[in-house]
């Protein structure tokens, strides 16, 4: 074989051996999750809240770790915590791969919940949740960006008031991209299999 054919047959074997790994990985499948897939639908998780400690934070102290976002508020009085028990039992349900998840309860009643007030709550459902709180105009903002809504209804005439919202459950992966999208009445069964899933993805 001629050294300038040779060359040019070594140069494309060498072109071939690299192009066929990246078709193979354009060609994996995506996971069989069994929840509403919404990437590239949904923006990546991004927000300034403060903690239930009253610590000052943003969605990238939560990197590295799956988040489950749900607005809901402590004076709740049935899906909020129906919500918070549920996740509580699909994390104990997911074992180990649970230290890498974060319940985000973002809370849609700034004016009664305050950082005390969201750490009670959220810690008497599970210890990896962690209460958000933030000004009502941030909070509206963080709504706005997932599609969400809340509004507050008329006082009872004792001070007392509901805060009508919506159900929506996010989860995002360990790169804070929006994946999957539940709601309360989601299967146990359901969120266990997906979790596990993306706690498998690289963060």
């Amino acid at each position: 074989m001629k050294p300038s054919l040779c060359r040019r047959v070594c140069l494309a074997l060498l072109a071939l051996a690299i192009l066929l790994p990246l078709a193979a990985c354009q060609r994996e499948a995506k996971p069989a999750w069994r929840l509403n897939d919404v990437a590239g639908h949904l923006p990546d998780l991004d927000f300034k809240l403060t903690d239930d400690n009253g610590k000052a934070v943003t969605a990238a102290d939560y990197r590295g770790k799956v988040a489950i976002m749900y607005f809901g508020y402590t004076h709740c009085p049935d899906v909020c915590p129906l919500t918070l028990t549920q996740l509580h039992v699909v994390l104990d349900r997911l074992g180990a791969p649970a230290d890498q998840v974060r319940i985000l309860f973002v809370s849609v009643d700034p004016a009664r919940d305050t950082p005390a007030v969201m750490h009670a709550y959220v810690n008497a459902f599970d210890k990896r949740a962690v209460g958000l709180v933030g000004s009502q105009a941030d909070v509206e903002a963080l709504a706005k960006r997932y599609r969400s809504a809340f509004t507050r209804e008329p006082d009872r005439g004792d001070g007392n008031y509901d805060v009508s919202h919506s159900s929506a459950i996010y989860l995002f992966d360990g790169k804070g991209k929006a994946r999957l999208l539940a709601t309360p009445s989601a299967s146990q069964d359901d969120i266990v299999h997906d979790l596990h899933l993306l706690t498998a993805l690289e963060p």
